[in-house]
C-alpha cells in the first residue's frame, strides 16, 4: 500500500512534456508511481481539476540565519519551494570565531537589508568552522531541504582577519599562504556537504559600517586558488554576485576559471539601465561558452528586481528631503498626521533634494519608473500607470504624486521601482533569457532585502503572469515555467534526486487550484526576532506542499511536519 496517493491531477512533470492527468503514488519519501490508476494509499488526495507539479527549487536565498529559528523559512515555503539554497553573494555566517559574530551580522544587515537586530536575537551560534555550521543544520527540525554555500565574506575574514576588509576602497590583497588557507577551508566545507562558493565584485554591496564584501577586489590568484577547491573535490557550483556595467571586461577571467576549474560558474545577469542592451552581448557571450562546453551560467530572475517604497521601508524617495527628517524618526500615526498637514505638505513638495551620490539619485528621482501599486498586482506596468505619466496628466508634481500613494491605505501604500529588468517598459528580454539554455533561474533573494523587496514569491508569479495572464506580450508553456524552477535548478546544483515527478525521485510536490493560484498584496509584518520587520507576500492556491511524502502545508495552513533535511552536495 501507498503512504500517499495523489488522484486524478494535471500532471506537470518538470521535464517540460506536455502534461498528463493520472495519480502520482508516494512511498517511503520517494515518487512510487506516475500516471496511470495507482493502487489504494494509507491517504488519498483528490486532485481532480489541480495541477500537480514537483516541489520548487530555490537556488538564491540568504536565509543563512532564519535557518536557525524558523523551521519554513517564510515566504518561501507559502509559495511551494520544497528545497533552498543559501549562503549565495559572498555572505553568510560561517567561518566565524565569536569575536566575528558582531561583525558578519552588520555585514549581512548591510547587503542583505537583513534586521541585525533579529540576527542577533535569533541565531544559535552553534558553530566556527563551516562543517560545524553544516552539522548545526542538520540538527535543526526544518519542514523544506536546505543547502549552503562557503561564503567568500566569512572566510576571507577567518584567514585574514581585520585586513580582509575596508571602507570605499580596495582591501588588501591576500598573500600566498592566506590563499592557501581559504583553499584548505574550501576544500574542507565541499567535501562536508557545502553547494559551492560564493562571492561578490558589487560596489553597493556593503556592511552597516560602510565597508565592501571581503572578496569585491579579491585578485584573480585568489580566486583561481580558492576555486580550485571546487575542481579537487569534484562538485560545487563558483556563484559570483557582478558589477553589471562591467561584467562583459571580467568575462574574460570568469571564462578562464570555467575553463581551468572546471565547475559551473554561475553570475547574476541582469539588465540595468544604463546600459539597456548590454543583456545580448552577455547572453552571446555565455551561449558560445556553453558551445564551447564551458559551464557558464546566468542566473536571472523572472521578473523585474522590484523595489518597494513605502513609509515603512529602509529606503524610499523621501529621505532625499531635508524636511521630510523633521517627521522621519516620529511615531507613525504622528508622521502621517504632519504628512497630511496642507501646510508641512507644502514645505515638503517646495525643498530640494539633497545630493545623495548618483546610485540614490537615481533610486529617488525616476518618476518614470516609479508606479502606484494596487490590488491588481502589477509586474509589468504600462509607462502610462508611471507616477512621470500620472503626474503629466494631471498637472501635479510627480512628489506630490508618490507622497499621495504612499499615504493610501492607512500611510501603507506602497510605490513599485522596478531597479533592474525594466529598462524598456516591459520583460519581453526574460522571455528570451530564459529560452537559453545558459541561463538559470534565481535571484529570489527570499529571506532578505526584508523591508523593500518581496520576491521569494516569484514560483507563485511564474505560473501566474507567465503562463496564465501576462497581456503586455507571449506567455510562456505552463509545463516549460515548471522545469524551470524545477529540474532546472536542481540539477544546476546536484540535486539529482528531485525536481521531477518520476518514479525514485524525492517526493517533494505541489498540489495548486491553478484557477485560484494568486499573490496577496505586500505588506509590512514584525515577525523576526527583536520584533523585526519584513515585508511578506502570501500566496492563495496552493491545495497542499509535501517534501519527502509528507504535507507541510493544505489549504495554505501548516501541518506542524517538519521531514525537512540539509542536503550535503551532490546527491
Amino acid at each position: 500500500m501507498h503512504d500517499l496517493v495523489i488522484r486524478n491531477g494535471t500532471l506537470v512533470d518538470g521535464t517540460g512534456a506536455p502534461a498528463f492527468t493520472g495519480d502520482l503514488a508516494l512511498k517511503d519519501g520517494c515518487i512510487a508511481q506516475v500516471g496511470g490508476k495507482a493502487g489504494a494509499g494509507k491517504r488519498e488526495i483528490n486532485a481532480d481539476g489541480a495541477l500537480v507539479t514537483p516541489g520548487f527549487v530555490d537556488i538564491h536565498t540568504h536565509y543563512d540565519g532564519q535557518v536557525t529559528w524558523d523551521p519554513y523559512l517564510s515566504p518561501s515555503s507559502s509559495h511551494g519551494v520544497t528545497s533552498v539554497v543559501f549562503g549565495n553573494c559572498g555572505v553568510g555566517f560561517a567561518p566565524a570565531k565569536p569575536e566575528k559574530r558582531k561583525w558578519l551580522i552588520g555585514l549581512m544587515e548591510g547587503v542583505e537589508d537583513i534586521p541585525g537586530s533579529a540576527l542577533a536575537e535569533g541565531i544559535r551560534w552553534d558553530w566556527e568552522s563551516f562543517p560545524q555550521y553544516l552539522d548545526a543544520l542538520e540538527k535543526t527540525k526544518l519542514a523544506i531541504d536546505v543547502g549552503a554555500q562557503m561564503p567568500h565574506g566569512p572566510l576571507r575574514a577567518y584567514v585574514m582577519g581585520e585586513r580582509a576588509h575596508a571602507i570605499d576602497k580596495p582591501h588588501e590583497e591576500a598573500t600566498a599562504d592566506e590563499i592557501a588557507q581559504m583553499y584548505t577551508l574550501t576544500k574542507e566545507a565541499l567535501k562536508a556537504g557545502a553547494m559551492g562558493f560564493s562571492t561578490s565584485r558589487v560596489l553597493i554591496h556593503k556592511s552597516k559600517e560602510g565597508e565592501l564584501v571581503p572578496g569585491t577586489f579579491a585578485t584573480r590568484e585568489e580566486l583561481f586558488g580558492i576555486g580550485k577547491a571546487l575542481k579537487d573535490v569534484g562538485h560545487g557550483v563558483f556563484q559570483m554576485t557582478s558589477i553589471h556595467d562591467k561584467l562583459t571586461s571580467e568575462y574574460a577571467w570568469i571564462k578562464d576559471l570555467a575553463r581551468e576549474v572546471g565547475c559551473p560558474v554561475q553570475f547574476n545577469f541582469q539588465q540595468g539601465d544604463k546600459e539597456p542592451n548590454q543583456w545580448r552581448d552577455i547572453l552571446s557571450m555565455i551561449e558560445g561558452a556553453h558551445a564551447e562546453g564551458l559551464n557558464i551560467t546566468g542566473g536571472m530572475a523572472g521578473r523585474p528586481a522590484g523595489l518597494l517604497f513605502s513609509f515603512q521601508a529602509s529606503i524610499h524617495p523621501l529621505v532625499a528631503y531635508p524636511v521630510y527628517h523633521e517627521v522621519a524618526a516620529l511615531p507613525p500615526a504622528e508622521r502621517l498626521a504632519r504628512l497630511r498637514d496642507p501646510a508641512y505638505k507644502a514645505r515638503l513638495l517646495a525643498c530640494p533634494p539633497r545630493d545623495l551620490g548618483e546610485f540614490i539619485n537615481y533610486l529617488v528621482r525616476a518618476y518614470q519608473k516609479m508606479f502606484p501599486m494596487t490590488t491588481e498586482m502589477d509586474y509589468e506596468p504600462g509607462p502610462e500607470k508611471s507616477i512621470a505619466a500620472i503626474a503629466q496628466a494631471t498637472g501635479k508634481a510627480p512628489l506630490e504624486i508618490l507622497v499621495d500613494a504612499m499615504l493610501a491605505n492607512d500611510g501603507k501604500g506602497i510605490v513599485y521601482f522596478p531597479i533592474f529588468n525594466y529598462s524598456y517598459g516591459n520583460i519581453d528580454h526574460l522571455a528570451t533569457q530564459m529560452r537559453s539554455p545558459a541561463t538559470v533561474l534565481s535571484l529570489s533573494d527570499g529571506g532578505a532585502h526584508c523591508s523593500v523587496i518581496c520576491d521569494g514569491s516569484l514560483p507563485t508569479f511564474m505560473l501566474t503572469h507567465w503562463a496564465r495572464d501576462r497581456a503586455r506580450g507571449p506567455k510562456l508553456p505552463l509545463e516549460f515555467i515548471v522545469q524551470r524552477q524545477t529540474r532546472d535548478t536542481a540539477r544546476f546544483y546536484g540535486m539529482n534526486d528531485r525536481g521531477v515527478l518520476k518514479e525514485g525521485y524525492k517526493a517533494d510536490v505541489n498540489i495548486i487550484d491553478y484557477a485560484k493560484l494568486g499573490l496577496s498584496m505586500p505588506e509590512m509584518v514584525y515577525d523576526l526576532p527583536a520584533n523585526g520587520k519584513r515585508l511578506m507576500q502570501t500566496s492563495t492556491g496552493y491545495v497542499a506542499t509535501i517534501v519527502s511524502g509528507v504535507p507541510i502545508f493544505e489549504g495554505g495552513m501548516a501541518t506542524g511536519a517538519l521531514p525537512g533535511k540539509l542536503v550535503r552536495g551532490t546527491q
